[in-house]
């Protein structure tokens, strides 16, 4: 190992000045517009503009102007995108990619996999992340378990907390009593930096069942934090953490028939921790970043008609250590690699505990000139439960005159079953890994944050294995599995075209618009459900934002208003497309206003026109709602 490694920063030093040039240029783009630099790409730190997979960036000013908790509103404006809440902010809210399930989307929370281990099908539920202590959230579209493994069929959404040197906080209040704090205090040098950041929020909430009456509340606190040490000019060491505590009211079956959906006064718990403790190597040719990561989720759920214990409840625990590097290589090449090993088990009220070990190593050839990129990686994971899955894929993009580039990517993807799935009294071991094949190109003009931007991008993706719940009278499973199992019996498609829009018109003004057309399909022949549409994936979704600035000297200075208008067509709630989900639109308009240099004043009215819609049939949703909120930096 020790003559590798001594082999590999022989290749590395041969070269200093090319990679010091490429080095160069991330740093000046990164200074100039933080969202013109991604990791999620290759994992390495990558310019947007060479990447061959449409990837957006939200940045923190962007993520501040949306205000309030609700991170689904930040999140729709990234075409391809769509939302399903079982009830009012709070409630378990999913995020598809390109009509994947949520759970075929990876989130990452500065470097950590996020995901439930516990849960049937893994996920994450972006009902427990609010924006508060947000820096950026990236989002790639398509597969890519190349460079992120399991999980990343749809897609791979990453989240960065902070690295501040100041003070921040903000406090608003608004309809169904809710109530929403947030601070973050840092110091930053070139040598170090630490932020620490909080944060509650609390609700009443709505009835999570469309027919109660009863508000089904929402409660969060949370802390985290980030921290860097500068070793050396090249070597660095990183942490950062995340707890939050959350309780959210539930409604179910009650008594006396337990067959209809109301209201119910039963509750879940949720807390989660994560962190990542590592080092880092940034040197001429050669740039290193390893560490050990855990991510740790419990859910119980409780119905106080019963016990004050809880009914039953869930624990799983994710710990991982990984490799992941650069390596500058002669005429432009580049070499991405990484190896990582994660140990993941699970527990339950009436699960005993179980474990499973999945290692993983991937490498990315790219080469990039002044107008070209390509990039082409293979990728291998071999899981102690179910075996070896090979992923492949490349990418490349085209400068065909200045600012018009053309991309295309082919990425395959996969998903490992869960835990769950394999084990549980559900489960069943001869399971195999979700797969997918996904295809796009698309043309880009511009940048997102630049004066003009314009892109449209078509995709395929193809699954199989798709794993679900059958019935065991359909199976020979029944003597042990009587009530099902879970199986590979699934295929689909979704295809489709995105396109994004935005303009600064003139200085005061900025507009955008992200729009998805989307087709999906079921093509699991032989079932009753072959032809018809995936549920929950809508066919149409647009969103339209605006801000304006009126004036930038006098009485009315850094005073902003914008609107956000999010239209959504319709989809059926189920499988067997029986029940339809009516389209909708909802209308915010918000506004800022600074009282000094550092303390800002803020409002907006959701859902301005009061409309009624649901994302998940039966599950009601907030009206409208109006929150007013002051912020102050330091």
């Amino acid at each position: 190992m020790k003559k590798y490694l001594l082999s590999v920063s022989a290749v590395a030093f041969a070269c200093p000045a090319l990679a010091q040039a490429a080095n160069d240029v991330v740093v000046a783009d990164r200074r100039a517009d933080p969202a013109a630099i991604t990791v999620i790409a290759t994992g390495s730190e990558t310019l947007v503009s060479r990447v061959g997979q449409p990837v957006t960036v939200i940045a923190a000013d962007e993520i501040r102007s949306i205000q309030g908790p609700d991170i689904a509103r930040v999140l729709e404006r990234v075409p391809g995108l769509a939302l399903t809440r079982n009830g009012g902010p709070g409630s378990f809210t999913g995020v598809r990619l390109r009509g994947s399930d949520a759970e075929q989307v990876l989130v990452l929370v500065d470097g950590v996999r996020v995901e439930d281990v516990s849960a049937p099908s893994g996920g994450f539920d972006f009902g427990t992340l609010t924006p508060g202590g947000i820096e950026r959230i990236d989002v790639l579209r398509g597969s890519n378990s190349i460079v992120w493994g399991s999980a990343a069929i749809g897609g791979v959404i990453a989240v960065q907390s902070r690295e501040l040197d100041g003070i921040e906080a903000s406090a608003e209040l608004g309809n169904h009593d809710t109530y929403t704090a947030d601070a973050a205090a840092g110091l930053s040098s070139d040598r170090a930096a630490l932020t620490l950041n909080g944060g509650y929020s609390s609700s009443d909430g709505v009835s999570a069942a469309a027919s109660g009456t009863e508000p089904d509340g929402f409660r969060q606190w949370r802390v985290g934090g980030r921290g860097r040490v500068n070793l050396t000019d090249e070597i660095a060491v990183l942490a950062s953490a995340r707890y939050a505590d959350t309780r959210t009211d539930i409604d179910g079956f009650g008594p006396p028939t337990y067959v209809e959906f109301g209201d119910t006064p039963e509750y879940q718990t949720t807390r989660q921790a994560s962190g990542r403790v590592g080092l880092r190597y940034t040197g001429a040719v050669l740039t290193l970043n390893t560490g050990f990561a855990l991510s740790d989720t419990k859910r119980d759920y409780y119905d106080p008609t019963y016990s004050a214990d809880p009914s039953y409840g869930y624990k799983g625990r994710s710990e991982r250590v990984d490799l992941t590097g650069r390596l500058n290589l002669p005429a432009d090449f580049t070499l991405d690699f990484g190896g990582d090993s994660e140990w993941t088990r699970y527990s339950g009220t009436y699960d005993a505990q179980q474990k499973a070990r999945l290692t993983s190593g991937h490498a990315l050839l790219g080469w990039s000139s002044a107008r070209a990129s390509l990039a082409a990686g293979v990728r291998v994971d071999d899981h102690s439960r179910f075996g070896t899955a090979w992923t492949f894929g490349a990418n490349g993009t085209l400068e065909l005159v200045d600012s018009l580039r053309l991309r295309a990517s082919y990425g395959e993807g996969f998903k490992a079953p869960t835990l769950f799935q394999l084990l549980s009294d559900y489960g069943n071991a001869d399971l195999r890994a979700e797969r997918s094949k996904s295809y796009d190109a698309g043309l880009e003009w511009g940048s997102r944050t630049g004066k003009l931007h314009a892109a449209v991008t078509v995709f395929r993706r193809d699954s199989r294995n798709l794993i679900t719940f059958v019935s065991c009278a359909s199976l020979d499973a029944c003597a042990t599995r009587p009530y099902g199992l879970y199986d590979n019996v699934g295929l689909a498609r979704a295809q489709g075209v995105e396109a994004e829009l935005g303009a600064r018109p003139v200085d005061t003004l900025r507009l955008q618009a992200a729009y998805t057309y989307l087709e999906t399909e079921n093509r699991t022949a032989g079932t009753a459900n072959f032809g018809n549409d995936l549920a929950r994936r809508p066919a149409h979704a647009l969103t339209l934002s605006s801000d304006w600035a009126p004036v930038d000297s006098g009485p009315l200075a850094g005073f902003t208003l914008g609107a956000d208008l999010r239209l959504v067509g319709d989809s059926y709630d189920n499988a067997s497309n029986t029940r339809r989900l009516d389209g909708y639109a909802l209308t915010t308009v918000r506004a800022s206003f600074p009282l000094t240099e550092n303390v800002e004043l803020y409002g907006r009215v959701e859902n301005l026109f009061d409309v009624a819609y649901q994302t998940v049939a039966d599950y009601g949703t907030w009206g409208r709602s109006a929150f007013l909120g002051i912020r102050a930096r330091y």
